[in-house]
């Protein structure tokens, strides 16, 4: 735990309440560590819901680890962060700390080593496989900054895939496509109806693009890819569309998050803002943390400052607009509380906004109606909404103008 955190965990030691959460988030992970059951032999056969985890450390040279489930259910849920929306916390890390890593080492420039893997990460169903370690897997957590968590892990030393992966039409085509770039591939397959995660594992395990330059790539960096990938596609039909006739504002609150979005009638830009309250993943500090980035209608050249958040609310923001057939200036706040300590992964943003973007919005015609339900909504006042976005002061500057010109 960081250090300033073991403050005020000390002074509540679960039972005060400090943090305004009960139960204890800290007691209730832990609890679920506990409850994990680490198998105690080095042979294992299990389904893998399909899982391929790939990580960064040593990088070119990274760890390769294909996971099966000893948890109990329908093993293809585990890895389907599409599907979790309805499940608490402590339900999504009981299955992923059920997820047991067989590790091995691979140079991300031959993938062609394990395509066996490729074919399980690209598969439809769950995969039965059969991993044998060099000693019994070790219990742990591991904590990513955008993929999900991770559970026991152990060096592998033979592994063997029991049954067939099914692969479908799309992605056999990209598979098998020497020529098709990896961007292309990731567009082809998100057309096609294959979910998000499923793409970005099929990239990570160096599925894609064209012959002689397809490469293993790490996990948190795979997904980050495809979300900006396809939001960056979809950005250039938004910017087709009609401008919508009025504000909209969107709201979610879930699991010690506040998700706000303002969607104004002007051309497409984007600004995603997140403020961290003390005692949180990101800020283990006393003082709230704000936090914003944003790009204008041409887009930006550079990588986000806020990583794969921008791109995963970026990635939900432009399939709402496609889907109502309207173009705007978005702008998305996050809250994120006291107790919210566990990074979960990118997929919490994407998926949460995908669900509120679903719902009813609020209409208003002034953005000083807008402005007035931002300060309902959210703890920090409005005045430091307005300090951090650059698209709400452009909006402030403009209403001004049209008043002015009246």
């Amino acid at each position: 735990m960081p250090g300033n955190l073991v403050k005020p965990c000390l002074l509540c030691r679960g039972a005060r309440g400090l943090c305004g959460e009960s139960p204890c988030p800290l007691f209730s992970v832990w609890r679920v560590v506990e409850e994990v059951r680490v198998p105690s032999s080095s042979l294992l056969e299990a389904p893998s819901p399909p899982s391929v985890f790939v990580g960064w450390s040593g990088y070119p040279k990274v760890r390769v680890a294909p996971s099966v489930s000893v948890g109990e259910g329908d093993a293809r849920v585990y890895d389907a962060p599409e599907n979790w929306l309805d499940l608490s916390l402590d339900e999504i890390l009981r299955m992923r700390l059920s997820l047991v890593r067989g590790c091995m080492t691979v140079d991300v420039r031959r993938p062609a080593l394990i395509e066996e893997l490729r074919l399980v990460a690209a598969s439809a169903k769950s995969v039965d496989m059969e991993l044998k370690f060099s000693k019994p897997p070790r219990p742990g957590v591991k904590l990513d900054l955008n993929a999900p968590p991770l559970g026991p892990a152990g060096i592998v030393e033979k592994l063997r895939i029991v049954d067939e992966p099914r692969i479908e039409k799309p992605v056999d085509r990209v598979l098998s496509d020497s020529d098709l770039k990896a961007s292309e591939a990731v567009l082809q397959l998100y057309s096609s109806g294959i979910p998000v995660s499923r793409i970005q594992r099929i990239f990570s395990v160096g599925g894609l693009g064209v012959e002689g330059l397809r490469r293993i790539v790490p996990t948190r960096w795979s997904i980050t890819a495809v979300d900006s990938i396809i939001s960056k596609s979809l950005i250039e039909d938004v910017k087709r569309l009609p401008i919508i006739d009025s504000y909209l504002f969107f709201e979610r609150r879930v699991s010690r998050n506040t998700f706000i979005a303002v969607i104004a009638p002007y051309a497409w830009s984007y600004e995603w803002i997140e403020a961290w309250f003390p005692y949180t993943t990101w800020n283990p500090g006393a003082e709230v943390e704000v936090e914003g980035d944003w790009e204008d209608y041409r887009g930006r050249t550079t990588y986000a400052s806020l990583g794969g958040c921008y791109y995963a609310a970026r990635l939900a923001t432009a399939e709402f607009m496609l889907r109502t057939r309207k173009q705007g200036m978005a702008i998305l706040i996050r809250e994120i509380y006291e107790g919210f300590f566990l990074p979960i992964g990118v997929w919490f943003v994407r998926e949460n906004l995908r669900r509120m973007f679903k719902s009813r919005p609020e209409k208003y015609d002034q953005l000083e109606d807008v402005l007035e339900r931002i300060s309902r909504s959210t703890r920090l006042p409005l005045s430091t909404w307005l300090n951090t976005s650059r698209l709400l002061r452009s909006l402030l500057r403009q209403t001004r103008l049209e008043v002015r010109s009246l």
